[in-house]
């Protein structure tokens, strides 16, 4: 089994795609999956759109979890990677900013010697696909992202240029590992994650990905302020806190 956690907050529409293309992508597979939408506190009646399309088309292996208070992308992926049965668990953004060759590609690589692997946006082989609206918008983003890098690597030690890609994904024995040690809800929590894995000795694989850059995208931007308060949180509770060494992984069944 292959565990897909999408955190989902306020996506509107966009939710209607999203099902279509999970229900796809999963009934295409030979190897059995299971995707769990976590629905973050939605307000904008995204539980009573997802009730209305599985009444039209519906799949048991798609599951919505669902809890009324918006709690952050942190406590989203954290319930969905505790609630997941899979020998590898992995988490995307509800958008799939990362299309389905990539998740194959993050879950394939996973096995005993690479127990997490990441996307990774600056790695030499990924491609960027931006239309020249955004031109602009990514070229911000990219200085932001150098902006994080520097701040992650001098304030918690992370040697990874990108810990925010919404890709990433696990053994079952890595996640139920770590998860209990983390506190972030918001969108520190990949750095914490990351933080964990190197306390715990957890190699961390990098690959490259293809990303779309689209307009009304539902994964947010932290503000500067914002970002350095959340490394500044992680850093001081992380201080004189360990994490227990993994010496051995679980053999996890190859995704692609």
């Amino acid at each position: 089994m292959i565990s897909l956690v999408l955190p989902t907050y306020n996506p509107g529409e966009k939710i209607d795609s999203t099902w279509a293309a999970v229900l796809q992508f999963v009934r295409t597979r030979t190897e059995p999956w299971e995707v769990l939408f976590v629905l973050d506190g939605c307000t904008d009646g995204t539980a009573d759109r997802l009730d209305r399309l599985a009444e039209t088309d519906s799949d048991p292996r798609v599951k919505v979890l669902s809890y009324p208070a918006n709690r952050g992308k942190g406590y989203a992926v954290r319930t969905g990677l505790l609630a997941a049965t899979g020998r590898v668990r992995a988490f995307t953004d509800v958008d799939l900013a990362y299309d389905f060759d990539d998740i194959l590609s993050v879950v394939g690589r996973v096995s005993e010697a690479s127990p997490a692997v990441i996307a990774s946006r600056p790695h030499p082989d990924s491609l960027l696909l931006i239309p020249d609206r955004m031109l602009w918008y990514a070229f911000r983003r990219k200085l932001q992202s150098l902006a994080f890098h520097a701040a992650t690597r001098l304030s918690l030690g992370l040697p990874h240029p990108d810990t925010q890609a919404g890709l990433k994904a696990f053994t079952a024995e890595v996640a139920e590992h770590l998860v209990p040690h983390l506190e972030c809800d918001g969108f520190g929590f990949d750095c914490e994650l990351l933080l964990a894995c190197k306390r715990a000795g957890i190699p961390v694989t990098e690959l490259p990905v293809r990303v779309k850059y689209e307009e009304g995208s539902t994964t947010s931007t932290m503000t500067g302020f914002r970002m350095l308060r959340e490394l500044w949180t992680i850093r001081r509770k992380w201080r004189k806190r360990s994490v227990p060494a993994l010496t051995t992984t679980a053999l996890v069944a190859q995704a692609a």
